[in-house]
């Protein structure tokens, strides 16, 4: 498949009607060997609509779409598979006026499938870090200079960057993968935890000195960088240059496509591109098969997205 596409008008022109995109998702599914999405039973009966479990105790109906990001969908998969492919090849994101106007769709439809396809891309089972980890944090919201009154009065009574922000903390593998958490303090209470359920214990873990993270030595080789003292880098490699890459990646995005975004669904957007970011070394039409990949089980209605 990698080579049958090399652009978005080579995609829509191989994903040109409904029959191919579901023969597509099928094979990208099950292997062209229909699994029940119910009980999971191999090997279903072919019906007028789709399929039809072969055990006995289950004989539910079922499509290639069901239980999947797909379902219920009233938008053409050929629609859905070219969003797909821009939301993942674009490295700093593609806004949903953007899209609309590429795929012309409402804003609202654009919307919507945007955030899907950023559940779509969430790893729900990451892989635990080691080797040498970069944890760091930042704040994600406005400058100073813009917020009202009120805020820019307690920023400058309180003396940190951070108010009214919502913190955002990232464990970055050299040379592997980066793990994200959008979480509402940002604390040794908080970020401890996220880092012991995802970094192996004797890891060489480097931060900056965020009081956050003292007591990391107990579980980790801990190596610290005091950005404080404008110290950046230490010899033997000692450095958290890696994840602020990351940070600025992320931030460039917000700031120059999405220019805002909301707290309730920041994480989806750090998400995007800390998929984008694992999959830095690979072609966009590779980066494209992964994600049709995940699918399965990442469902997200309307109600809930807005509740």
């Amino acid at each position: 498949m990698t080579t049958q596409f090399k652009s978005l008008l080579q995609v829509l022109d191989y994903f040109r009607d409904e029959k191919t995109c579901t023969t597509y998702l099928a094979n990208s599914r099950w292997c062209n060997t229909p699994s029940c999405p119910h009980c999971g039973n191999v090997g279903a009966y072919v019906t007028n609509r789709g399929f039809k479990c072969k055990a006995k105790e289950c004989h539910k109906k079922f499509t290639v779409t069901t239980g999947t990001v797909f379902e219920n969908t009233k938008i053409e998969l050929r629609y859905w598979f070219a969003a797909i492919y821009l939301a993942t090849a674009h490295k700093k994101g593609i806004s949903s006026l953007q899209l609309s106007r590429d795929l012309n769709i409402t804003q609202k439809t654009a919307w919507f499938l945007l955030h899907r396809i950023r559940e779509m891309l969430t790893n729900n089972a990451p892989q635990m870090l080691e080797g040498t980890v970069e944890v760091d944090e930042t704040y994600i919201g406005g400058k100073h200079r813009n917020k009202h009154s009120k805020a820019r009065k307690l920023l400058n009574e309180k003396g940190t960057g951070a108010i009214n922000k919502t913190p955002v903390v990232a464990m970055l593998q050299r040379d592997g993968n980066i793990v994200t958490i959008v979480t509402p303090l940002a604390n040794g209470e908080s970020i401890k935890p996220f880092i012991y359920a995802n970094v192996k214990p004797g890891t060489t873990v480097i931060t900056d000195g965020f009081g956050a993270y003292k007591g990391l030595n107990k579980d980790y080789t801990h190596e610290v960088v005091m950005h404080s003292e404008n110290e950046y880098v230490r010899p033997g490699n000692i450095h958290t240059n890696s994840i602020e890459g990351f940070w600025s990646q992320l931030k460039r995005g917000i700031i120059g496509t999405f220019h805002q975004v909301s707290p309730k669904h920041l994480h989806r957007y750090c998400h995007e591109f800390g998929y984008k970011y694992n999959t830095r070394k690979v072609l966009d039409t590779v980066r494209f098969e992964d994600a049709i990949k995940n699918v399965n089980g990442k469902r997200l209605t309307y109600a809930k997205l807005i509740a």
